[in-house]
């Protein structure tokens, strides 16, 4: 039986050392670079529409908004109690 422990171990240990010397030479290989960038990255582009519907939606929702917002803050204060 201590055989079979031995063997499982040596077996788990080999597996080991391959994986993570597979890990390190995959992270200290030179990556190509990404050429293709695009003109305007996603995230910027993303961020701009996100922040155009927000005004938009500010714009025409101004007094909705802003008595839902004074509504929610005098209920978590309890400003709105009596």
């Amino acid at each position: 039986m201590p055989g079979k422990t031995v063997q499982h171990l040596q077996l788990w240990m080999s597996t080991a050392l391959l994986m993570f010397t597979d890990r390190i030479a995959s992270a200290t290989e030179p990556r190509e670079k990404d050429t293709d960038r695009g003109d305007v990255p996603g995230w910027v582009m993303i961020t701009v529409m996100t922040a155009i519907v927000v005004i938009a939606l500010l714009t025409v929702f101004r007094d909705q908004v802003t008595t839902a917002v004074k509504n929610a803050f005098d209920s978590v204060s309890g400003a709105g109690k009596a």
